[in-house]
This record gives C-alpha cells, sequence and structure tokens, in this order.
C-alpha cells in the first residue's frame, strides 16, 4: 500500500522560509513530516542566465490523495514566482513509517 504516499521536493531561500512553509503544512496535515536539509547549492537557468543559489530543501511526506492541495499550498505559501514542486510516488519502506504517515497526513475530519 505503499502507492498511497508520495515524496514533495521543494526549494526555499532560507532556513526561515523552509521552515514556515514545513510548519504550516504539518498543522495543516497535509504532511506527516517536513525535513530541512540545509545548504544546497541549486544551479538553475532563470531568464537566460545561469545562477547559482544556496537554498535549503524541503522533503515533505504524504498521503498521494493530499498531494494536490499540498503543491497548491506550497506556492501559496513561497516567496518564489515559480517555487519548485515535485512529486514522486513511494515505492515501499517501514510500513509502520508508512502507516504513521497516511494517519497524519489525513485530512482532519473532526
Amino acid at each position: 500500500m505503499s502507492e498511497t504516499l508520495q515524496v514533495a521536493l521543494s526549494t526555499a531561500p532560507d532556513h526561515a522560509t523552509a521552515l514556515a512553509v514545513a510548519r504550516s503544512l504539518v498543522s495543516e496535515r497535509l504532511a506527516a513530516c517536513v525535513n530541512l536539509v540545509p545548504r544546497i547549492t541549486s544551479v538553475y537557468r532563470w531568464e537566460g542566465a545561469v545562477e547559482e543559489d544556496e537554498e535549503v530543501l524541503l522533503v515533505v511526506k504524504t498521503r498521494a490523495d493530499r498531494a494536490e492541495r499540498l503543491c497548491a499550498r506550497i506556492v501559496e505559501l513561497h516567496p518564489y514566482d515559480v517555487p519548485e514542486v515535485i512529486l514522486l510516488p513511494v515505492a515501499g519502506g517501514a510500513e509502520a513509517y508508512l502507516d504513521w504517515v497516511r494517519a497524519e497526513s489525513q485530512e482532519d475530519t473532526r
């Protein structure tokens, strides 16, 4: 049943922005967990020029049925004109952890 989960990747310009996005996603139950990986270097083409920036990588674990809303929320919260949001299917893992991700990222119906 791991196919019901996805990992989203996004980048942020700094730790404070990444932490704010992560806290929103978890508190809104769009994600069970967000890992922040500091000090990555991104090299990319933007408006015709090759750019290089230090960023923070967000690794977001969620349910597949919450992924579309999660992507939209990252875009809403993000300061970039074109924020990175990439979804990857989860092929497997520790079943107890996967169950926890499913439970913690389901829509709150209370």
